[in-house]
């Protein structure tokens, strides 16, 4: 089978991502907002069965490659919450439409667009074609719980 043949859950399965349960909201907010054809999904952090995945800081406590991964387990988290907005069903998604990224970093660190690229990539192989997505990848000071990367994103959905 062609990979642009593939659907969503097969790209991930062949990626060796299993998808967990949607996280619950850390504060007072919810996961995600459906309006019209947009999903608009919260802020997810690199947390996996709860437990924050990665802490610190890029360019003091936390390496490039670290910092990939943990915008990774972001996108993984992204997808989580778009299935659930999906009710499920994730061949209703048209297409990611944009990610925001968020890098906790020293004033020094310059590689912000190389960290988010572990969301970005995971994404882009995860939907394939509409993967393809508009981005910002920004630094902070500082996250939740001291995590290095948080990732939100807007997808394009289908009616049922």
């Amino acid at each position: 089978m062609d990979a642009a043949e593939k659907t969503i859950e097969e790209r991930l399965s062949d990626l060796g991502v299993a998808l967990p349960d949607a996280p619950a909201p850390a504060a007072n907010y919810v996961p995600y907002v459906v309006s019209g054809a947009l999903v608009f999904i919260s802020g997810q952090l690199p947390m996996v069965n709860g437990e924050c995945q990665h802490r610190g800081l890029l360019g003091r406590d936390v390496d490039l490659e670290h910092g990939v991964e943990a915008a990774r387990v972001c996108a993984i988290n992204v997808l989580s919450q778009l299935k659930a907005a999906c009710d499920g069903d994730l061949s209703r998604v048209a297409r990611c439409v944009r990610l925001g990224g968020f890098v906790a970093a020293t004033p020094d660190f310059e590689q912000h667009p190389a960290v988010i690229n572990g969301a970005s990539d995971l994404i882009a192989e995860a939907l394939g074609e509409a993967g393809a997505h508009a981005r910002a990848a920004v630094g902070v000071a500082s996250l939740p719980f001291g995590v290095p990367v948080e990732v939100e994103a807007v997808f394009e959905i289908v009616a049922v």
